[in-house]
């Protein structure tokens, strides 16, 4: 038997911003105890036996970003696959590109559990234990969801109403209920056969394709034409698979649970308590942090003072608290969030106001990831921008040129590589170079250690779509 685990990673997490943003979403976010989300799933995943490889779904621009935090967890060299998305068409379409996919390097037999990128599970022993129910049950050609058992009567989930036909270590699936109103989900909570769906599923990849085949054969014979002219690169224990973008637009944009699960009738679900959560706002967010005598919960610097029941997330600020009780307070370098408890659902409607007026605090941090490394704007004036430029080992820029602005660099630590022109220098710590705007130039690091320059842009226009690649190792020369 071979299991491939498929990590499904392409939410942004509006309800978590400003830390959540759509350059560095929601799984990326890390929490309390040192881990972020998408290490996590990728080590239960990995914990699981028979594992044949690790396969993500993911957007294109986060490639570099999961290949890092994957590098940094995978003691055990588990095989790596991706599949990248150009953009967003919901679950079914990740889901059958994933299916096609494996079934031309595992064969029909193998067996796929999808799981969140994003979604927190606490009880590792007791996830183990109902992907093993799990995989009984899709071995006899079910779909096979996991259903957690409510413990409270939760608005912001999809339920799972399930029949009293036991089959295997499962339940037969009645339907798939959207977030219900509160009266509605307390009465789910007294009859019993209502489950939390965790958008968790396993089921055979032959199996899951007939189902596509005969509920949604528009989805898939749209995702077979994208493969069909997809770029693809391999490499031992690693392969990539770059979706067509014209052909991917093609396919509709409808999740697994209304283009599949509603529709067949061979669908499962194993009832689990798995210490499961989304993590699907701030308020999910803060009972991860142990809380004080008040029941504060804070990370980072804050005092209080006569204050209560508040949450505080702080990165590099002294935050404090004066007679107040039941805030949320999440403080980032470029953005301040403050809102009650109550209305901790209602942050995304911040994100949707900054989207349509244009502002760049729902797509990015002040620090932002690129393959090489990362950058940081200092200050930005009319005419002229302060960046912090982190370049990794043996890493570089691309060969580029601007056109409407020019460059000084200066080394505060770690050795450079420059190409100005038709000159290479060697900069030392404390050594500066001027790129002129119209020159081609790269940066390098040939070291061992990171190299920090501070980059001091000034001309008449200083946006990041002012620039030409000539050579990159990254895939993205004439973006």
């Amino acid at each position: 038997m071979e299991l491939i685990p498929v990590i499904l990673s392409g939410g942004v997490g509006s309800r978590l911003w400003p830390v959540s943003r759509e350059a560095h979403p929601k799984p990326f976010m890390t929490l309390p105890d040192g881990q972020n989300l998408i290490q996590k799933a990728f080590l239960r995943a990995a914990g699981l036996e028979q594992v044949a490889e690790v396969l993500t779904v993911t957007n294109r621009e986060l490639l570099f970003k999961t290949e890092d935090e994957y590098r940094s967890v995978n003691s055990s060299e588990l095989p790596l696959g991706y599949i990248l998305e150009p953009f967003g068409r919901n679950t079914a379409s990740a889901v059958a590109a994933a299916a096609l996919r494996l079934q031309q390097s595992h064969g029909p037999q193998a067996y796929m559990l999808i799981l969140a990128a994003d979604h927190l599970i606490q009880k590792g022993d007791a996830f183990r234990d109902a992907v093993a129910k799990a995989i009984s049950l899709a071995s006899e050609g079910w779909l096979v969801t996991f259903g957690v058992t409510p413990r409270y009567p939760e608005t912001g989930f999809g339920y799972i109403e399930t029949t009293s036909e036991v089959v295997g270590a499962g339940l037969k699936v009645e339907r798939f209920v959207e977030k219900p109103d509160l009266q509605t989900a307390k009465s789910y909570l007294a009859t019993g056969n209502y489950f939390w769906n965790t958008g968790m599923f396993c089921f055979q990849v032959g199996t899951v394709l007939e189902e596509f085949k005969q509920h949604a054969p528009d989805v898939l014979e749209a995702v077979e034409r994208t493969l069909s002219v997809s770029r693809s690169s391999s490499a031992s224990g690693y392969a990539c698979l770059v979706l067509d973008s014209e052909q991917f637009a093609q396919a509709p944009d409808i999740s697994i649970d209304y283009a599949l699960m509603e529709r067949s009738s061979k669908v499962a679900t194993v009832p689990c308590d798995l210490g499961w959560s989304d993590i699907g706002s701030w308020n999910a967010v803060s009972e991860l942090t142990e809380a004080d005598e008040h029941d504060n919960r804070f990370e980072g610097e804050v005092m209080a003072y006569a204050a209560s029941d508040n949450y505080v997330y702080t990165e590099d600020r002294l935050v404090a608290l004066v007679g107040v009780q039941d805030l949320l307070v999440v403080d980032t370098p470029d953005a301040l969030l403050i809102a009650h408890k109550d209305h901790a659902q209602e942050v995304k409607h911040i994100v949707t106001r900054l989207k349509s007026e244009g502002h760049a605090a729902h797509l990015m941090h002040r620090t932002v990831h690129r393959p090489r490394g990362t950058y940081a704007t200092l200050e930005e004036c009319e005419r002229f921008k302060i960046k912090r430029i982190v370049v990794k080992p043996k890493a570089s820029l691309s060969l580029q040129l601007h056109h409407h602005r020019s460059e000084h660099w200066i080394v505060v630590s770690g050795l450079a590589v420059v190409i100005n022109d038709d000159r290479e220098l060697i900069l030392n710590t404390n050594e500066s170079t001027y790129i002129r705007a119209g020159n081609q130039h790269r940066l390098q690091n040939p070291g061992v250690i990171d190299l920090v320059i501070i980059e001091v842009q000034s001309g008449e226009y200083l946006g990041e779509d002012d620039i030409v690649r000539f050579e990159d190792n990254y895939g993205r020369c004439g973006s």
